[in-house]
């Protein structure tokens, strides 16, 4: 019995130890994140990167060899997909020498986050077009009456009693270009902005529906089926919002592959969370709410902020138009 014992202390658990990390490291890479929990929990790569560190440590110092090359493969491949979030793109700018554009998007909690705070982030951080998600009537009347006309006179809002609410904001003309209706009403509402100069950015706050419970993937999949592919050879276009996935997720990485860049993983701060802990949850913050362009618009800064009332924090990008 104590042989068997010793047998699998020394021989199986370094083995088990490493599972875990190659079951996952494994399920990422394929883009296996369609059945649940596990499309919740691909959210969390980042931080089981990290934590794949632990087992090698403790088989190198426990002198498991095979076990310990095994571990840092895993290590290898988990760190190979999480940290060029963190390396800023050396063409950030794409070439671009056009007009600036300040774009903001905030998650405002079916209205719960203050419209003050919100106007106050716009004048202060200079923001030319602002992208909100789960925008009530009643957070609409909050924005006018906290002046938010007078900072971006441009609306397009197409508000709702729950989280299905969103909206489009800008200092330049607009041009309602509808509302995509994603299922269970959550919406995004669509525009085409008019520069001074006359050029023209498509652009749609974004709202998939998140896939809270089992049930809503599907309808988290649908989701993205219907989302707005890139068109590098056509119009500027420019996605921004609540996306409820991260960039472990493989519907928006072959959303991104259709020809956008995703302004964090470009500037490099990829790893910054917009949702997690901010309303008292304990849950370790992921990367939910970004900004995608165009491949021909360039990325000069990023920002993640805070927006007192809201689960989410806003996201800022200063692009850069051909």
């Amino acid at each position: 019995m104590r042989s068997i014992l010793r047998f699998t202390v020394r021989s199986v658990l370094p083995w088990l130890l490493v599972l875990p990390g190659a079951v996952w490291a494994l399920l990422r890479l394929t883009g296996s994140d369609e059945w649940y929990p596990m499309t919740q929990l691909i959210a969390f790569t980042p931080y089981v990167a990290l934590g794949a560190l632990v087992p090698l440590v403790g088989l190198l110092v426990w002198r498991r060899w095979a076990a310990a090359a095994a571990a840092a493969l895993v290590v290898l491949l988990l760190a190979a997909v999480v940290l060029p979030r963190m390396t800023a793109d050396g063409d950030a700018l794409a070439g671009a020498k056009g007009p600036a554009l300040r774009v903001l998007t905030a998650n405002v909690l079916a209205g719960s986050a203050s419209s003050k705070g919100l106007v106050a982030l716009v004048r202060e951080q200079r923001v030319d077009v602002l992208a909100l998600q789960e925008m009530t009537p009643s957070f609409v009347d909050e924005l006018t009456a906290a002046g938010l006309r007078d900072e971006l006179p441009y609306w397009v809002t197409y508000p709702e009693g729950n989280v299905g609410g969103s909206g489009l904001f800008a200092r330049y003309p607009l041009r309602d270009d509808g509302m995509r209706l994603n299922p269970w009403n959550f919406g995004q509402a669509k525009a085409v902005l008019t520069m001074p100069g006359g050029q023209q950015v498509a652009l749609e706050s974004m709202h998939p529906t998140a896939p809270s419970t089992e049930v809503a993937v599907p309808p988290w999949r649908d989701s993205y089926a219907d989302q707005q592919r890139a068109t590098p050879d056509g119009p500027l276009r420019v996605l921004l919002g609540d996306f409820n996935a991260t960039l472990d997720h493989h519907f928006i990485r072959d959303l991104i592959d259709t020809g956008y860049r995703d302004a964090a993983d470009v500037t490099g701060h990829g790893l910054i969370g917009t949702w997690g802990p901010y309303d008292g949850d304990r849950i370790p913050p992921v990367v939910l709410d970004r900004v995608l362009a165009d491949r021909r618009v360039g990325i000069r800064d990023y920002h993640v902020l805070s927006l007192r009332g809201s689960d989410h924090r806003p996201v800022l990008a200063e692009l850069v138009l051909p």
